[in-house]
């Protein structure tokens, strides 16, 4: 639906078009009693100037003043020849404001209240002293009522004025109450990725220290009495597998963090997974990610291509990971069998539990024969 202002911009255009049309049909009716015929021939040839005027104004060949001030001309000769053509002069009361510059509208006001007021006492110039003084009293009934209306017009203008700057006013504080939210949901992510981070350091803690307390220790003394014991060959190998589990026991005290990103990038380590298996893809501006959120996307990229080879059967998995402003995406799509909904087995159970651990969100969409897509958004806070 269109604005006010809208429709008041089509009537500036095409207004001027009926009611030329109008009042030139008015004017034909008593042509014979108003006007000789070299008059009416010279309203003919008004009418068509102020139909090419109009024209060419629309068409943006005349600028606004210009187009006000010969209409009103037109309009005054005119009403001059036959009174009806104030139907075409009363444009002055509708336009003036829109086409003028402030300082110049009572000119142009003046000029429309002439016109009306000499039309409305019977035609132009008056005759008589009666006419005379109908056109005077019709000249102070027009002026007042220009007054009167353009008081009206300021006063909805300010409104308007005032409306908007509200309006305006309510649109940026919504804006900034939108960015505080954005802000303070992106803090309240990292501080729930803080809180976890926090939490599972004490369990890797207590995990630690379990592991060197049991295992590591007895894995030790193990150690120990075997190589006191005679020396053969079953001993030497028992050594070796007990050294060889002491080191992994000591490995996971020192990082229980996946060992593919021990020396790699989250896109390097997902490069090697998906070497030979599936395609990778990544897009925006690569850049190191908080060690919960790189764990938890390699895990899950780990899990959900497993079951696309070993369980969908799939001959082609594409692998996206996009870096956007405030969120990082990991897509995984494959074309094998699909399901009509998840089995909730602990493969898919523990992907959607890695992901709420760093505060993000996994979604699964799959179709039977349509292949299966699944989708980790998470929080993008930047490793420190």
């Amino acid at each position: 639906m269109a604005t006010i202002q809208e429709q008041w911009e089509r009537f500036y255009r095409w207004g001027p078009f009926g009611l030329l049309l109008l009042g030139s049909l008015l004017a034909l009716l008593v042509r014979d009693a108003v006007m000789s015929p070299a008059e009416q021939r010279t309203a003919v040839t008004l009418v068509l100037t102020a139909l090419a005027l109009q024209i060419l104004h629309v068409a943006g060949k005349i600028p606004g003043q210009v187009h006000y001030w010969a209409r009103s001309a037109l309009a005054f000769a005119l009403t001059w020849l036959n009174p009806f053509f104030c139907v075409y002069a009363v444009l002055g009361y509708f336009d003036t404001a829109h086409y003028l510059p402030r300082r110049r509208v009572p000119a142009g006001f003046a000029v429309t209240v002439v016109t009306m007021a000499g039309a409305q006492a019977g035609g132009m110039p008056p005759d008589g002293l009666h006419q005379a003084a109908a056109f005077g009293g019709l000249l102070v009934l027009n002026s007042g009522l220009v007054l009167f209306f353009g008081r009206l017009s300021r006063r909805e203008t300010e409104r308007a004025r005032i409306q908007a700057e509200t309006i305006a006013e309510l649109e940026r504080t919504n804006a900034r109450l939108e960015q505080a939210l954005a802000e303070n949901a992106a803090l309240q992510a990292q501080l729930i990725v803080q809180a976890r981070e926090a939490g599972v350091a004490d369990e890797r803690r207590r995990l630690a220290a379990e592991i060197h307390d049991t295992i590591a220790q007895g894995l030790a003394g193990i150690i120990t009495q075997l190589q006191a014991a005679d020396d053969n060959e079953h001993v030497r190998r028992a050594i070796a597998l007990a050294r060889e589990s002491l080191h992994e026991a000591r490995r996971s005290v020192h990082a229980l963090a996946p060992a593919q990103l021990e020396h790699d990038t989250l896109p390097e380590a997902l490069r090697k997974l998906t070497d030979g298996k599936a395609g990778l893809t990544i897009t925006g501006t690569a850049e190191p990610l908080h060690d919960e959120l790189e764990a938890a996307l390699l895990r899950i990229a780990q899990e959900a291509l497993a079951n696309a080879t070993r369980h969908a059967h799939a001959d082609r998995i594409g692998v996206t990971l996009s870096y956007m402003d405030d969120e990082v995406t990991l897509d995984i799509r494959d074309d094998g069998r699909g399901f009509t909904r998840p089995s909730g087995g602990f493969g898919l159970t523990a992907m959607r539990e890695r992901a709420e651990r760093v505060a993000g969100t996994l979604e699964i969409e799959s179709e039977p024969g349509r292949g299966t897509a699944v989708s980790v958004r998470v929080p993008l806070i930047r490793h420190g």
